[in-house]
């Protein structure tokens, strides 16, 4: 059970989260996002999730690895968050978490109770959707709030004709 949202009361603003990875579908998502926030008055969350199990191998260089891990991270995140503001014209949050994306997602949610819609994109591989789109379609039925998934193929415009 998720604690109730609090993007309604007075004081607050509905956010719409985007996570961020490296997959070439991650940007229409953050382009929605970022819209649906502009458009409502509300606020935009990036999440990059840096996964730890990669440190787990490598104990003599746990630290080194790590830093670096965040380094790309917020290299990552100042880049995307450049875009928001040229191309939207808002501020977003940047927060960097280390662990499972989708437990650190549920965390980010029911800490910051603001946030409202998570927006995924999905990918056009014959593979699937993506990892991240699976995951959470399989916990769709728990899932403590509303999730958007945008189809790759969508281009700006049409984005911003939706949004």
């Amino acid at each position: 059970m998720v604690s109730t949202r609090l993007s309604r009361m007075e004081g607050h603003r509905r956010k719409f989260m985007a996570v961020i990875d490296d997959t070439p579908e991650c940007g229409r998502a953050v382009h929605y996002a970022g819209m649906r926030a502009k458009n409502s008055n509300g606020g935009l969350v990036l999440l990059y999730v840096i996964a730890d199990a990669d440190f787990q191998q490598w104990l003599g260089v746990e630290g080194i690895m790590r830093a670096e891990a965040r380094a790309e991270a917020e290299a990552t995140l100042a880049k995307i968050a450049q875009t928001v503001r040229e191309t939207i014209g808002i501020e977003p949050e940047m927060v960097i978490r280390e662990g499972g994306a989708t437990d650190q997602i549920y965390s980010l949610i029911e800490e910051d109770r603001d946030i409202a819609i998570l927006v995924l994109a999905a990918g056009s591989a014959k593979d699937g959707p993506g990892p991240l789109v699976s995951s959470i379609a399989g916990k769709t039925a728990a899932f403590p709030i509303p999730v958007t998934v945008i189809p790759d193929l969508l281009t700006d415009e049409e984005i911003d004709a939706l949004s």
